[in-house]
């Protein structure tokens, strides 16, 4: 016969549970405002985003001239403008081909759109031409009735071109200063903080920088090795716009997943376009295989142990990131799970209970084993006191 439930068990469940709750939706609304204060400054924290992320690049070839002697505003002031001198020589590497192809590829449009059509009017679809034309009159005539939205758009667009060189510049100025004065930044930061805070927050951000460290330059370096092999496959099919595709794989790689579903998808449809459909399925398979390639020989290889996210969560948060802040929100989704793992691997550290040679809490002695004379315990039990100390934390 089953027991009777106590009522003073349940009441106690029922008040923990309550309390855990409550708990929970204090972090959850902490979390809500500390998110919401992120988005009213994001015109100031987008730059300095991006200046980190800049700076990781940087900052070994900024470190190896100072290890040799060079002055630090002398190194950051070099390596920055020869990275402004690369990122120009790429741009003016991919306008040109861009502009010199643009009526090869829009050509390649107009008769790929007529293949498409010529398939459509066969079977099994069996579409008309007056059908084709009444879709085609349909779409012009939306388009002329929503111009005032197109000009609303475009004023938008150019808002936003314009918000973006400004992000760049300030990006660029805010890298330099990481690159000349970052080194003196956890001192600093050392001496603002009170308490254990002092000896806390340092730690994590040291391991928070070197995780995304390790992020930026083994993804620039993993989309480095995709847009070359890449490269080098659709330069041999004759596939036109072979660099811009190239460095649009380069770029998709800090979006893990998502973006190299997105290069090869535009790398095949230009294929399609320019060379046919068989050329295209020889792209794909490119684009598989140098997949493949990624992320079982080079990811493993160049980011060893990894950032500890496996790939499910990689997929979420990037997902997530995407739907919550779009092209921005997928980009730093996994740097910012990453950076979330190292905080609470390190709190998670300092909340574990000290063990014992078993691996168990050390419970207290019984009280029949405790020694009645206080010089008993002045051997092992000083021993033991000496241990329990060794491993509080600093500033407790």
């Amino acid at each position: 016969m089953s027991g009777m439930l106590s009522s003073a068990k349940s009441a106690t469940a029922l008040r923990r549970s309550a309390r855990i709750s409550i708990d929970v939706l204090l972090v959850l609304a902490m979390a809500t405002a500390a998110l919401w204060v992120l988005g009213q400054m994001w015109s100031v924290v987008w730059p300095v985003v991006v200046g980190l992320f800049l700076t990781t690049l940087t900052w070994p070839t900024v470190r190896f001239l100072r290890r040799h002697g060079w002055r630090p505003a002398l190194a950051a002031s070099l390596v920055t403008v020869v990275f402004l001198l690369l990122l120009a020589g790429i741009v003016a590497l991919i306008a040109v081909p861009v502009a010199s192809q643009s009526g090869q590829l829009a050509d390649g449009v107009v008769a790929g759109l007529q293949q498409l059509r010529e398939w459509a009017s066969g079977p099994p679809l069996n579409i008309g031409d007056d059908q084709i034309t009444g879709v085609l009159d349909s779409a012009v005539e939306r388009i002329q009735n929503s111009a005032g939205t197109m000009v609303t758009a475009f004023g938008t667009g150019v808002s936003t071109v314009v918000n973006s060189l400004v992000t760049a510049v300030l990006a660029f100025f805010l890298m330099f200063f990481f690159l000349k004065d970052g080194p003196r930044f956890l001192p600093w930061l050392t001496r603002q903080l009170p308490g254990r805070f002092a000896t806390d927050v340092p730690v994590v951000a040291t391991r928070c920088w070197a995780t995304l460290g390790t992020f930026v330059r083994s993804q620039a370096l993993v989309g480095l090795l995709d847009a070359v092999f890449i490269g080098i496959g659709l330069w041999v099919l004759d596939v036109p716009l072979v660099l811009p595709l190239a460095v649009l794989t380069f770029v998709s790689a800090f979006v893990p997943i998502v973006g190299a579903f997105f290069a090869g998808f535009v790398a095949v449809l230009i294929a399609w376009v320019s060379n046919g459909p068989t050329d295209a399925l020889i792209v794909l398979a490119i684009i598989v295989v140098v997949q493949q390639l990624e992320g079982n020989v080079f990811q493993p290889m160049i980011q060893s142990r990894g950032l500890g996210l496996h790939a499910a969560v990689v997929l979420m948060v990037v997902v997530l990131g995407g739907s919550l802040a779009g092209v921005v929100g997928s980009l730093l989704a996994v740097p910012a799970a990453a950076l979330i793992g190292v905080v609470w691997n390190y709190v998670r550290s300092q909340l574990v209970e000290p063990t014992g040679p078993t691996g168990s809490a050390d419970p207290a002695p019984p009280s029949d084993q405790q020694p009645r004379d206080p010089a008993e315990g002045s051997g092992k039990g000083r021993v033991a006191a000496a241990d329990s100390g060794a491993g509080a934390l600093p500033g407790a």
